[in-house]
């Protein structure tokens, strides 16, 4: 049982820390201060720990990685449009 509560506090303070990066990306529409590669790195890990919960049958790791990549592939697509936008405002 106590294994349940070490990984459900882990998959609250994990999925939780996303939210106020998310938030500021959507209040102030930028994004150069992050990485594309690191967010495009993280994404396809989180989206691995997701398969991998759901290969394990962890509810807690199912949905903490589902609502982190969720977040995450939000912050990333944002990333992306404005490097796209501001390659082609480079030319």
């Amino acid at each position: 049982m106590i294994g349940f509560w070490f990984s459900f506090a882990a998959a609250v303070l994990t999925t939780a820390s996303f939210v106020p990066q998310a938030l500021l990306v959507l209040r102030t529409g930028k994004t150069e201060g992050i990485s594309l590669t690191m967010y495009a790195m993280f994404t396809v890990g989180v989206a691995c720990w997701l398969v991998y919960g759901a290969i394990l049958g962890s509810w807690p790791m199912i949905v903490a990685n589902l609502i982190t990549l969720a977040l995450a592939s939000l912050i990333l697509s944002l990333k992306i449009r404005d490097t796209i936008r501001d390659h082609q405002n480079a030319r």
